[in-house]
């Protein structure tokens, strides 16, 4: 059991009209402290979104998303997050926000493997 690791997990929602409360699932955000992993995956169903809501703004969604992954893989991309360990990205990730693109609620789970765990959680949760 000693393989297996805690890890933490969150949905990225797009909540397209938030006075009408309904989302589609866009995204994981995974962390795993015991490997120093955050990452985070997306698939946008831009025609889910759009029965939702005709006007969805599809650019600046699959924009937001991409920053999200930008944020978790570091570097440039992560901007002035750069510096930041994979913790505290994802804490900052996960903060509720009243934006388009919005984080579930966090949940846990054991992994071996947290990049595979990612993938399996957007098949499963996303796609």
């Amino acid at each position: 059991m000693s393989d297996r690791h805690v890890y933490e997990y969150a949905l990225l929602r797009v909540v397209p009209r938030i006075e009408r409360g309904e989302c589609v699932n866009a995204g994981v955000l995974v962390y795993c402290r015991a490997k120093s992993f955050v990452a985070a995956r997306t698939h946008l169903d831009e025609a889910r979104l759009l029965a939702l809501d005709p006007g969805a703004d599809l650019p600046g969604v699959r924009s937001a998303l991409r920053a999200v992954e930008g944020v978790c893989a570091g570097g440039a991309a992560a901007g002035q997050a750069a510096g930041d360990d994979a913790g505290r990205r994802f804490r900052w990730l996960i903060a509720p926000r009243s934006t388009v693109v919005q984080p579930g609620p966090v949940h846990t789970g054991l992994t071996a493997d947290p990049a595979a765990e990612v993938e399996r959680l957007l098949d499963l949760l996303v796609r």
